[in-house]
């Protein structure tokens, strides 16, 4: 049943058409991948059903009941209000309770034996029983811990960038919406959270449509894709996967009928041009079929890559890093490491934000010098390093400039030459977009243009840094192409699940505390692998911790927990949640920290502490846990 209705929707920026007459519509629990280059207007799109911005024509149709939710992707939270008062926000009766349940919670921890307050927080709670808010209460305790949100009273003007975008995500989250509309939910989340995030958006209740480039998520979520492509929108049923099997049939045959209409216009311009005789009114009729069919629209041509650059000769010698450290005053990011990148190399470097990743790749590429050791690198290594940071780009220059600033034209390893202008159009910037000024680019289309410029020359080592942030699924998918076939060195610092496993087949891994580790093989597989040996630790601290309560076993078995036993158990679940939030907090404010490399290590002996205390924790629930199905099993 259909909730929400779109009728020609038409809207332009400039020029430029965003939406050609589009129609669609939202059902009862679909889960929609919004998708399309950059520029193309997708977060336009969201603002639009979301309420945020107009269009020139077109008609939206649902009824005034119906609630949506929207989480841009730059949030806007007001500074002045605390974490709760921006989470619990709106006036429906439900988010009204809850808001007065934890205010009056806080307060009475504060002054626990204040007898007002607690009879206030009786009150609450009947209003909490009233309106049914106890399971909401509860979602919404999952979700703020999931996202690492403990310290409701702290202002929003005290969050880092990272931290305000997980309070706009639990806000959008906890509220009661019949339509939840996402864009780039995933930035800046690490795996472990993105991963809890699919599992809870294939429970939620309400619809979703979404726009984001992690395409493992959008696999795993989505039952729709809605395809944005030069202002036109194109509907596949089922998710990323099916979508890609039908868009490759549905270019199938737009290239069959593309090729039929260039027959037919062959076939009539060589007719007209021989001067065959015909009656006038038929000779016109043919004239105006040829104007027609050369005013029919042919296909795009698409970012497809099907030869290697980077002809630039590459010795046997690469890059050998040779016992190097790195230290911030107290800190150490990392110590005596030693490595040895040879040709062919695909490397992926992985890790928690703060950890130095890229100040490895920094060091690598000789911007910066480590604080012992050294680093050689091979007389025929050309390095081309894309950063994370946004290049200042002129924006008075014209793509094509831009591009050919770094060179006009460049060789295949098969010595053939490949203009600026077509590897323009590979990269997704057509013939006719080429001389657009760059201050007319989105921010994501200025990303793959600097993308471009850096393979532009021709390196035989690329170092890419956090290269999936803020480009499309096509334009990943283009540059996956190109790596595929790319004879020299890739290393790359990413979190993407699926560009990691298409581009790299080993990494190292950033495991924080100074320590660094090897994995032989694809993200998964060392994801898979971790997963085992978690599970198998589990399976061995339950087998120590019953051996040990076996050895203290008595030999008239036990009824009942022990005071102590008891106390333990009572409290040990919240101890575990209040200690990994505790964890959470401190990797939150590691990354908050930025440069000030004397809290970082203070914060990383304080979270090296609290992991000692939640091991200890752990091994306790184990212990408790076995004791209490030994005196179930006995009752």
């Amino acid at each position: 049943m259909s909730i929400y209705t779109v009728e020609n929707l038409y809207k332009s920026f400039g020029d430029k058409e965003l939406f050609d007459h589009i129609s669609f519509s939202i059902g009862e629990r679909e889960r929609i991948g919004l998708i399309g280059i950059n520029g193309t207007g997708k977060s336009t799109l969201l603002k639009v059903l979301a309420g945020e911005e107009g269009v020139e024509e077109g008609k939206i149709t649902h009824s005034n009941q119906l609630h949506i939710e929207y989480l841009p992707q730059q949030p806007e939270l007001e500074e002045s209000l605390t974490t709760l008062e921006q989470i619990y926000y709106g006036d429906s009766l439900i988010m009204k309770v809850m808001r007065e349940y934890e205010q009056a919670l806080h307060k009475l921890q504060l002054e626990p034996e204040n007898i007002q307050l607690q009879e206030r927080l009786l009150k609450i709670q009947a209003k909490m029983d009233e309106c049914e808010a106890w399971e909401a209460n509860t979602v919404a305790k999952t979700v703020l811990t999931r996202l690492g949100i403990t310290d409701f009273t702290k202002k929003v003007s005290h969050l880092s960038g990272g931290q305000k975008k997980r309070v706009a995500i639990a806000k959008a989250l906890i509220q009661p919406a019949d339509i939840l509309i996402l864009d780039e939910p995933t930035n800046h989340l690490d795996n472990e959270t993105i991963e809890w995030l699919e599992g809870y958006l294939a429970q939620y209740k309400g619809s979703l449509i979404m726009v984001t480039h992690d395409r493992y998520f959008l696999n795993r979520v989505t039952n729709k894709i809605y395809e944005l492509d030069q202002g036109h929108l194109y509907t596949y049923e089922g998710n990323y996967e099916m979508f890609l099997q039908k868009k490759a049939e549905r270019e199938a045959l737009a290239e069959q009928s593309e090729s039929k209409r260039q027959n037919l216009l062959r076939r009539e311009l060589a007719w007209l041009q021989r001067g065959a005789k015909a009656r006038t009114t038929k000779q016109k009729a043919r004239i105006q079929r040829v104007e027609e069919l050369k005013d029919q629209k042919g296909l795009t041509q698409k970012g497809d890559i099907d030869f290697a650059i980077g002809s630039t000769r590459l010795g046997k010698k690469v890059i050998e890093v040779k016992d190097i450290s790195k230290t911030y005053g107290d800190h150490t990011l990392f110590h005596h490491l030693n490595y040895l990148i040879v040709p062919g190399e695909r490397l992926g470097i992985i890790g928690p934000n703060g950890t130095g990743k890229s100040t490895l790749l920094n060091i690598l590429a000789g911007r910066i010098e480590p604080s012992a050791g050294e680093v050689e690198v091979g007389e025929t290594v050309k390095i081309a390093y894309y950063t994370q940071d946004d290049e200042e780009l002129d924006g008075n220059l014209r793509v094509i400039d831009y591009i050919k600033e770094g060179a006009e034209v460049v060789r295949t390893v098969d010595n053939q030459i490949i203009t600026a202008e077509q590897m323009l159009e590979r990269f997704l910037f057509p013939r006719a977009m080429q001389w657009t000024y760059i201050r007319r680019l989105s921010g994501g289309e200025r990303r793959r243009l600097y993308l471009l410029r850096v393979l532009m020359e021709e390196p035989n080592v690329l170092f890419l840094d956090e290269p999936t942030n803020d480009l499309d699924t096509q334009t990943l998918s283009v540059l996956e192409d190109y790596l595929d076939q790319f004879p020299g060195v890739v290393l790359t610092v990413s979190h993407d699940r699926y560009f990691l496993d298409r581009v790299v087949d080993h990494l190292l891994v950033f495991e924080g505390n100074s320590s660094i580790s090897r994995y032989q093989g694809s993200y998964s597989e060392y994801m898979e692998e971790r997963k085992i040996e978690k599970e198998v630790e589990l399976q061995e601290r339950k087998t120590m911790a019953k051996k040990t309560i076996d050895q203290k076993k008595k030999k008239e078995s036990r009824k009942k927990l022990s005071y102590k036993d008891q106390q333990d158990w009572n409290n040990i679940e919240d101890k575990i949640t209040e200690l990994e939030l505790k964890i959470e907090q401190i990797e939150s404010d590691i990354v908050a920290a930025g440069s000030d490399f004397g809290k970082i290590q203070e914060l990383m002996n304080e979270q090296k502490k609290k992991e000692e205390e939640l091991e200890q924790a752990m091994e306790r629930w184990t212990e408790l846990s076995l004791l209490i199905e030994e005196i179930e099993g006995y009752k």
